[in-house]
């Protein structure tokens, strides 16, 4: 049986759709699902999963969740109101040892992050490479997840590209900003889920075919929109402050400007990330055609 943990959020959503509709997967009963609130889940897919209802950080629901399971979904989501990132990703990860040494969890595939060997002091992606290292360290075979940037973090400003032809990154504009869709995450994370054969704790980038800077990402998205549309650089301090405003505390604000900073001062987003075509294949334009361009226009 496969657990799926956050299957109502961008990319667990996905995950779950295509473990359903995978004929190798089986359907009802072989797959489990963590969710706060059933209700988000589409009625086909209640009606095909095990329903576990809570927050896969609680150790009692997560115990429930993974009875007779050896294989999970894993994904720590976002909480923009934490006190602490470290924390945050600390009270997800800490139960999952006593799920994987009791309840016989064989295999975990994760959501990570790009940049293992420079990610120091890196905000969440520190936080979420800090999180395999303990995955890795409970016995567990292991694959960690690893895009950079991805291309769905555009989508909260599809407003701003329609109102105002624009919209902003704290990156440098004109430096190579490797991508990732978040379809090529989840359609890898199925692949593994449903092969047994692999064994050991590895790292698996997914990193698109594009050398693209953010002002390259403009041009392809004014051509595909056929309007101009711009990319506007704003500093690490401006993107915290946008945060705050916008309800994120302190230490969730601080540690987007920190991993800000270290994309920019060490560019481990940047063209020395080799691609991977195999686990990352689409490409800017496509999914500008497939997944902005409805968004921007709806």
């Amino acid at each position: 049986m496969i657990v799926v943990t956050t299957p109502t959020g961008q990319i667990g959503r996905q995950v779950l759709e295509l473990l359903l509709d995978a004929p190798d997967s089986g359907a009802g009963t072989g797959i489990r699902v963590i969710v706060r609130d059933p209700a988000r889940l589409p009625e086909r897919v209640r009606a095909r999963v095990d329903v576990v209802r809570g927050s896969h950080a609680d150790p009692a629901v997560l115990k429930e969740a993974c009875e007779g399971v050896d294989r999970m979904f894993w994904l720590v989501p976002p909480s923009p109101r934490a006190d602490s990132v470290e924390g945050h990703f600390r009270d997800f990860t800490e139960p999952l040892r006593a799920v994987v040494g009791d309840q016989g969890v064989r295999r975990v595939v994760g959501v990570s992050s790009l940049g293992r060997s420079v990610a120091v002091d890196a905000g969440q992606i520190s936080a979420s490479l800090a999180m395999d290292e303990a995955i890795a360290g409970m016995g567990v075979h292991y694959r960690a997840l690893c895009p950079p940037f991805l291309m769905e973090n555009l989508l909260g400003q599809a407003e701003s590209i329609r109102e105002a032809g624009a919209f902003f990154l704290a990156l440098d504009r004109d430096r190579v900003l490797r991508t990732c869709a978040t379809g090529d995450i989840a359609a890898t994370a199925v692949r593994l889920l449903l092969d047994d054969s692999w064994t050991g704790q590895e790292d698996v980038p997914l990193v698109g075919p594009d050398d693209l800077s953010p002002e390259g990402m403009a041009r392809v998205i004014s051509e595909v929109l056929d309007r101009p549309v711009r990319v506007r650089q704003t500093s690490c301090a401006e993107y915290k402050a946008t945060m705050l405003r916008y309800g994120a505390s302190e230490a969730w604000a601080q540690g987007l400007a920190d991993m800000t900073e270290a994309l920019n001062s060490r560019g481990f987003y940047g063209v020395d990330a080799p691609r991977t075509p195999q686990y990352a294949p689409t490409g800017f334009r496509q999914w500008c055609q497939e997944v902005l361009r409805p968004a921007v226009l709806a």
